[in-house]
């Protein structure tokens, strides 16, 4: 699967198998918006240009 390609089906029976759960045909739909939705929120994080160097905050001020 190239980095353009993403089967949320697919992955979704894999790790269901890896992690033991029963696949319910019900939850798949559920399941599987929630891994496209999951997976743009990440690639807009991971487009992000960031510093070899760059450190998470030690502290969050509002």
């Amino acid at each position: 699967m190239s980095q353009d390609e993403f089967d949320a089906d697919a992955v979704a029976e894999s790790m269901l198998a890896y992690l033991g759960l029963p696949d319910e045909p019900a939850y798949r739909p559920g399941i599987t918006t929630h891994l496209a939705s999951a997976r743009g929120i990440a690639a807009g994080l991971l487009a992000l240009p960031m510093d070899d160097e760059a450190e998470p905050a030690t502290v969050f001020k509002p």
